[in-house]
């Protein structure tokens, strides 16, 4: 069985959701027959890779809120990443365009480091304040979870992987995909958002069933 998972390393529903995917996955009685295939998805394409405010302006500014709207909205995701086991420290949090994050996560998956790297990437945004868009802090990352830096930074000033990420949000309008987390099981069916634990549960075994 395959998997797919359409996300964005600055996607605070994305880490709920792939911590909500793996509890479920953790207790599938198929576990060892599913491959998880992560897939590039890039919420704000155009953004500048270092950017200015915080995150609260920065989401203000996005869905024509106030300030206070977009710390209430902070809080609210935060509290429920706590749920899921997950500690977000938005307020510190380094937003900026993800085109070569992701990049780097097809870079580590060539090597069947995908899983590792997806989390590395994402604790180190929502949790440690990583500029997710500047390319030497994905480097010095990068030996979280296998890669050394200087092989991280070799490959991020090449244009290595552009075709990959590129492929992947191809494939995501196919199939209609314009919010993530998305999960694809099979090809036959999706699961949207970071659903619960118990949806992902029904959604690995009616996909294994169906396969039969």
């Amino acid at each position: 069985m395959q998997v797919e998972i359409w996300s964005d390393v600055i996607c605070p529903w994305c880490y709920i959701g792939k911590r909500h995917f793996e509890q479920a996955l953790a207790d599938f009685a198929h576990k060892d027959k599913v491959n998880v295939v992560w897939r590039s998805f890039e919420l704000d394409p155009d953004a500048p890779r270092q950017r200015e405010g915080t995150l609260r302006e920065y989401l203000a500014k996005k869905y024509h809120v106030s300030l206070e709207e977009a710390a209430a909205m902070n809080e609210r995701v935060t509290s429920v990443a706590k749920e899921a086991g997950l500690e977000y420290r938005l307020a510190d949090a380094r937003p900026g365009n993800t085109f070569d994050a992701h990049r780097l996560l097809h870079f580590a998956a060539s090597r069947q480091l995908g899983d590792r790297a997806t989390e590395r990437l994402m604790h180190g945004y929502f949790s440690k304040s990583l500029p997710v868009g500047e390319r030497s802090a994905l480097a010095r990352l990068a030996p979280e979870f296998g890669i050394t830096e200087n092989e991280a930074m070799t490959m991020l000033e090449s244009d290595a992987y552009a075709g990959e990420v590129r492929a992947d949000q191809a494939r995501a309008a196919k199939f209609g995909i314009t919010v993530v987390p998305f999960f694809v099981f099979d090809e036959k069916s999706g699961i949207s958002g970071a659903q619960p634990v118990e949806v992902f549960a029904q959604a690995l075994q009616q996909t294994w069933s169906q396969a039969g």
